[in-house]
């Protein structure tokens, strides 16, 4: 069996991480030696997975700056991947077949240096969620833009998350007409969401009401957080008093004190609660651990899922995996995941869609589980981990041949 290193730039908490770390337990099922190499680890900010010994982590790079006075955040990246590869190809005494590399390929050149093969999950072109507003960030990002082409092409094989990410490759990366990436859902392995979980739903669920909407992503601005929340907000000001009373909306995802956006984001969005009247009934929960996640998915009437032109999306398939309906933008992932009308509702990224899908929810008390049992069996028929397991191992195979 060939030793595989995932190198990765950081192990924390996100779709992207969760997306390697299953494909990690995808591989380790089927026999195959597994390892990670990261620029960053924090054992406090991590999936489970990569903390509790089920995989070995290496760490390198993480004395390199991530920004320079706040600027110059894809350059230290970059940096510190290549700095990563440089480790392991040179100074490491990691042996490896395959290089899993994951997100940034400024690092292939390095890689390519070695006897191994290397496999690029590409989860999106990172060229095109660069902002590039003023003449110098133009200047700024061309080079770095030539340098994600190129190194991408070099990869023996490529994939991408969706068909949607699919058809932006090949739309974005022209001179790699004659690379065609592989689809490879980031399918999760559900075993550990029928386990029982230790964590008490009552610290985390608000008493005394109905019906609870939940929106879980990182506190991001490209998430379109406040849409759930301006949604929330008209939902209010359409139905009675009464109800609108015993509804209520979970903000839930990934926070790290690490990073400015977070914390600015954060304070945004409870600016907006405020300034719509709603603070009572919209709770925030920061950095939930495995455990809360399946508890809210579990116990939570309906997932709003924000992100417009989204690569994939995990969570919309794990939200129906529990049973649980989703509202979400209907563009990128979840055209492919969510069914219109029969696990969930698919609309324009505007406040009043959303609010018109969710007074569905609250109109009809037995909608959300006739939409929740469908979603279950959607999932089980069409996103099943052994497909993905199988697909996965099909291409390390064909890869060392």
């Amino acid at each position: 069996m060939p030793k595989i290193v995932f190198l990765h730039p950081d192990l924390g908490i996100g779709g992207a991480e969760k997306a390697v770390v299953d494909a990690a337990l995808a591989l380790k099922s089927r026999g195959h030696e597994v390892e990670f190499l990261t620029a960053h680890h924090d054992p406090n900010h991590c999936f489970q997975e990569t903390r509790d010994g089920s995989f070995k982590v290496t760490v390198a790079g993480d004395w390199l700056p991530r920004n320079f006075f706040g600027r110059f955040y894809a350059v230290c990246a970059y940096i510190r991947m290549i700095y990563a590869a440089i480790y392991l190809v040179f100074f490491s005494d990691i042996c490896f077949d395959i290089v899993f590399c994951d997100q940034i390929s400024a690092c292939v050149p390095i890689l390519k240096c070695s006897k191994g093969k290397i496999l690029f999950y590409c989860h999106f072109p990172d060229m095109l969620l660069a902002k590039r507003d003023t003449i110098l960030k133009r200047i700024y990002r061309a080079p770095i833009d030539l340098l994600e082409e190129w190194t991408t092409g070099m990869a023996h094989i490529v994939l991408v998350n969706s068909k949607f990410t699919a058809s932006v490759f090949q739309d974005t990366f022209r001179s790699l007409r004659n690379c065609k990436p592989s689809v490879l859902y980031p399918i999760p392995d559900f075993t550990a969401f029928n386990k029982p979980v230790e964590e008490n739903i009552d610290d985390i669920m608000p008493t005394n009401k109905n019906l609870v909407f939940l929106s879980i992503n990182r506190y991001e601005r490209k998430k379109n957080l406040a849409l759930a929340i301006q949604a929330f907000g008209q939902l209010k000001d359409k139905i009675s008093k009464s109800t609108g009373d015993r509804i209520h909306l979970i903000m839930a995802g990934g926070y790290d004190e690490r990073v400015v956006e977070n914390k600015e984001h954060y304070l945004e969005l409870r600016l907006l609660c405020d300034k719509l009247g709603i603070n009572d009934d919209v709770t925030f929960l920061r950095s939930i651990s495995d455990g809360q996640k399946r508890l809210l998915l579990e116990h939570c009437d309906c997932l709003i899922y924000t992100p417009d032109k989204e690569h994939f999306g995990i969570v919309p398939i794990e939200a129906m995996y529990m049973k649980c309906p989703v509202i979400a933008c209907s563009s990128g992932g979840p055209l492919e995941t969510v069914v219109d009308g029969k696990t969930g509702y698919l609309r324009e990224g505007l406040p009043d869609q959303f609010a018109e899908a969710m007074e569905r929810i609250v109109d009809d008390p037995k909608l959300a589980g006739k939409l929740g049992e469908a979603g279950k069996k959607h999932v089980e028929d069409k996103f099943s981990f052994r497909a993905f397991t199988q697909q996965l191992n099909t291409v390390i195979t064909e890869l060392m041949k």
